[in-house]
């Protein structure tokens, strides 16, 4: 029996999870194994000493946080990051024997003391924060050790470097709020020549010598694959293992996650010339075939992908035709024989052959948004993804 990760509602929780997918117009599988082997291909970029986390951000990149917390931990990953107190929240009774969870947002004012009581990490990333994350572990009587969080050259969040400087010298906070881990994160790394590498590089090295005793944490998905230079002692890996490429611009060292497939919901035989779609934006000739699967931009799939996007139907690329609807998108699948473009076969809008790095070039965006917009109307199982055709895929 299918074994879904996702259920939008009490009665879909009761049900059997076949009956469930034979209603649904469409259905996102998650390749967990995917996933392990793209944390194992990260860890294969750096030195023995070296860890890697997991990034579990947005559900884990919309793959299901719970599903993949205990397959990494599974095989040796021991520290991993959210974005929210919820998100850690939802996950902290997976974690394995000592094992951490960093909350890279930080805790809001007021929250602290409560935040203590998780277990839960905190990245700080103010000295406001610093201040008050202090404040609540001299109050508690107890040390509250955290990650200490440096902008090194991305302006968002983080310590500068004179107010990190400060920060390593102040008793009161290396005594309540102990720095167990020293973080940046890097701007251009999938750009590699990108001067702002080096920049950060070396501002991170500074910072380094103001807490040397400190594990450091740099590389991202992308720094990671820059080299030692560029990633400290715990990489951070989100991205990359969710099958979207770290290397921009060369063949993609990870493999595939997600596929999303879209039920045939009718076919039409164009017998004279036609327009296809919300505001004719195409108009197609006579002797073409229409297929209408039922996925649309409700379901995360990029309305700017009209008239650009591309499905894949008995190994075959098929073009969306016209505009992308909120619960519905045209293919021309005049190519594929009638026998296997007909209602009721599943057309790949995501997968080995076409993936979320080339789906978010056309739409002009990335393979986070796509992969994290992608909605709870699709059923979610588990399973392994077919390998791609020949020639399928991408560097993008």
């Amino acid at each position: 029996m299918t074994a879904f990760i996702m259920e939008t509602s009490a009665s879909a929780r009761l049900e059997d999870a076949d009956a469930r997918e034979s209603r649904a117009t469409a259905r996102l599988t998650v390749d967990v194994d995917a996933i392990v082997a793209n944390w194992r291909t990260v860890v294969s970029q750096v030195p023995p000493e070296v860890r890697a986390a997991g990034v579990l951000k947005s559900d884990a990149y919309g793959c299901g946080a719970r599903l993949v917390l205990p397959a990494l931990a599974e095989a040796g990953c021991r520290d991993f990051f959210v974005a929210l107190i919820d998100e850690g929240l939802a996950v902290r009774d997976l974690l394995p024997s000592g094992g951490r969870l960093f909350v890279l947002s930080g805790p809001p004012a007021g929250v602290e003391e409560a935040m203590m009581a998780t277990g839960l990490i905190p990245s700080l990333n103010s000295v406001q924060q610093l201040q008050a994350w202090a404040a609540a572990g001299r109050r508690r009587g107890t040390p509250a050790p955290a990650a200490w969080h440096v902008d090194t050259g991305m302006t968002r969040l983080g310590l500068d470097l004179p107010e990190l400087a400060a920060a390593a010298c102040d008793p009161e906070l290396l005594t309540w709020a102990p720095p167990l881990l020293l973080m940046s994160h890097l701007a251009c790394a999938d750009e590699p020549a990108h001067p702002q590498n080096a920049a950060q590089a070396e501002a991170f090295r500074h910072a380094r010598t103001l807490l040397p005793e400190v594990e450091a944490s740099l590389g991202n998905s992308a720094g990671t694959f820059l080299g030692p230079t560029f990633q400290g002692d715990l990489v951070r890996p989100g991205a990359a293992l969710y099958g979207i490429n770290p290397t921009p611009g060369r063949p993609s060292p990870v493999r595939p996650v997600v596929r999303l497939e879209a039920r045939i919901l009718q076919v039409r035989q164009i017998d004279t010339p036609r327009w296809v779609g919300y505001g004719a934006s195409i108009r197609l000739p006579a002797g073409r075939r229409i297929a209408t699967v039922g996925v649309g931009y409700a379901d995360g799939y990029p309305r700017a992908a009209g008239n650009q996007g591309v499905g894949v139907l008995a190994g075959i690329r098929v073009p969306v035709i016209g505009r992308v609807s909120m619960d519905l998108i045209t293919l021309d699948v005049s190519a594929v024989p009638e026998h296997e473009a007909r209602p009721g076969a599943m057309i790949d809008l995501l997968g080995a052959d076409y993936t979320v790095d080339e789906l978010a070039a056309v739409a002009g965006t990335i393979g986070y948004e796509i992969l994290t917009r992608l909605g709870p109307r699709c059923p979610r199982r588990v399973g392994s993804l077919p390998a791609a055709l020949p020639g399928s895929g991408s560097s993008a």
